[in-house]
């Protein structure tokens, strides 16, 4: 009796099932590809570099642009001003050497932008008469983006109605406190509101300009202008814009402050940040406003913007439990300096030079240094010392606009020329145990070695402590 057996096997159960499953894993294998295709599009997302296509500041020293603040830094102006002739405040009344004088400020030392109650309301279609009631800090900030916007390349009309996010650091009120002490009553007006609040400062610029893209203040005291860089940079990524204004301003125009800060024994005697300096005792006050413009890359590329740095990585975190609340702890530097690094996608001996934040002062600094020498070069076989330095010895700390200044520094630094630029001589570093270490201050010029294509990544982080 013959036998079919191929017709039996083809029309048998079993093979019905075998086919099923051949399909069932062929769909598999292809929804797994396009999984693995979008999961790498999204890790390419999140680790995608962003490019700074635009900068403008205002900084001590007449620094009424990058250039001519790179030009202080480069050739190691001193822009701290004594106070003898009461630039924001009669110094006369208020000096005394006696740190424990009531009332007082033993230091006269000051950074000071030059005239910041000057603004051309008409310029940015704002009447006079509200312009008198809003913060000199947001108006500062609305220049320097503007100035920004053109140092990009960008007429502010080819932004109208775009998804450009404005992202900005700003700390104090002083001018909202001034009007609270010098004002009465019945002279308030209804542009004090909006004229001094910190959320307006953003606010008023993506108004002006008609930018739909995020736009937020943020406080975060010395670290807002990188805060605020993080978070563009995220939003950056996230797809929530497409281009971005961020940075930090800060106006130094009610001694309060300062007077506290005296009490706290924060300021230095002589008015001048001695970072990494063994004489170090503290930080002077100053004024200042810088913002860049950001893009992501892929989109500057495709826009043939002028690409002048890549920011590859931020990362943010807090101290927790330290040596008292305004005490920094090394352990959580270390960590969020690791994963600053781990955005970037970058090594611990990739990093030739770190803008530090260096303030100035004998607890802050040799912890900062701890931190940067556990972290880049214990165990690391560099081929070079990690350079470390900060615009502060020049400018002094700008508190919110800190960040942003360093940043600027280091964009300016991508004709790979290093130099301190510090009004201050020799540095001594602050503890024993970084002699021997692979931690250097520099003061002098240092030409790096350097491939001219990972010049933003090499140069390394900017650094900025709450």
């Amino acid at each position: 009796m013959p036998i079919n057996t191929g017709a039996d096997v083809e029309n048998a159960p079993g093979a019905d099932m075998s086919k099923s499953t051949q399909e069932l894993m062929l769909n598999a294998l292809k929804e797994i590809k396009t999984l693995k295709r979008q999961l790498a599009g999204y890790q390419k997302a999140a680790h995608e570099p962003i490019a700074i296509i635009g900068m403008g500041c205002r900084y001590p020293g007449g620094s009424t642009g990058p250039d001519a603040f790179w030009d202080r830094l480069y050739n190691g102006v001193d822009c701290i001003t004594q106070q003898d002739n009461n630039e924001r405040w009669n110094m006369d009344d208020l000096y005394d050497p006696n740190p424990d004088a009531p009332g007082k400020i033993y230091t006269k030392g000051l950074g000071i932008i030059d005239d910041p109650d000057l603004f051309d309301a008409e310029f940015f279609g704002i009447s006079p008469r509200e312009a008198e009631d809003i913060d000199p800090q947001h108006r500062l900030m609305l220049e320097v983006c503007h100035e920004t916007m053109e140092s990009a390349g960008y007429a502010p009309g080819r932004l109208n109605g775009s998804r450009t996010g404005v992202f900005m650091g700003i700390a104090s009120a002083d001018y909202a406190h001034l009007g609270s002490i010098l004002g009465r009553a019945e002279d308030l007006t209804p542009w004090q509101g909006i004229g001094n609040a910190m959320s307006a400062a953003p606010c008023r610029i993506s108004y002006l300009y008609n930018f739909k893209g995020p736009a937020l203040a943020l406080d975060t005291a010395c670290s807002s202008a990188l805060t605020a860089l993080h978070y563009a940079c995220q939003s950056l990524r996230q797809g929530e814009c497409d281009a971005a204004l961020t940075g930090g301003v800060h106006l130094v125009l009610n001694p309060a402050i300062s007077i506290v800060f005296a009490k706290a024994r924060m300021l230095s005697e002589d008015g001048h940040c001695k970072t990494f300096d063994a004489a170090a005792d503290g930080y002077v006050r100053s004024e200042g406003c810088g913002v860049v413009m950001l893009k992501r890359l892929s989109d500057a590329v495709a826009d043939g913007d002028n690409i002048l740095a890549l920011v590859k990585g931020t990362a943010l975190n807090q101290d927790g439990k330290s040596q008292g609340f305004t005490a920094p702890n090394e352990s959580a530097q270390e960590d969020v300096i690791r994963c600053a690094l781990q955005q970037a996608q970058l090594q611990p001996k990739d990093v030739s030079y770190i803008e530090a934040h260096g303030t100035g002062t004998p607890l802050g600094d040799p912890i900062e240094l701890g931190a940067l020498n556990s972290v880049y070069c214990d165990g690391q076989n560099r081929r070079h010392p990690l350079l470390v330095g900060s615009a502060k010895t020049n400018i002094g700390h700008s508190e919110a606009a800190a960040g942003a200044a360093a940043v600027e520094r280091e964009v300016r630094m991508r004709d790979l020329v290093l130099r301190q630029g510090e009004y201050f001589g020799e540095r001594a570093l602050l503890r024993d145990q970084f002699r021997a270490a692979d931690v250097r201050a520099r003061t002098d010029c240092v030409l790096l070695e350097v491939d001219r294509r990972r010049v933003g990544a090499r140069l390394g982080p900017v650094a900025a402590l709450l």
